[in-house]
């Protein structure tokens, strides 16, 4: 039986950039990350050393920006919405 899923998938392959980059806010330092999964509805991002974040971010990736809102967060990994 198919699983069933909310999102499609669109998993990084070697030929693409897995690092990503965290803009909190236009003035602060932006955060490096990795994308772990991404999909056309939001994103795992494993953010190393872990550090508290907002709920709410801008993630830059792939040349393209999109503004996140933080699902879940299970260690150095969150899941986030776009």
């Amino acid at each position: 039986m198919p699983q069933d899923r909310r999102f499609n998938r669109v998993k990084p392959s070697g030929s693409l950039s897995r690092a990503a980059k965290i803009i909190v806010d236009p003035k602060s330092p932006v955060i490096g990350c990795n994308v772990v999964d991404y999909s056309a509805g939001g994103a795992c991002l494993e953010v190393t050393p872990r550090m508290p974040l907002p709920q709410r971010f801008e993630l830059l990736y792939a040349g393209s920006k999109k503004k996140c809102r933080v699902v879940w967060v299970n260690g150095p990994r969150l899941g986030v919405s776009f």
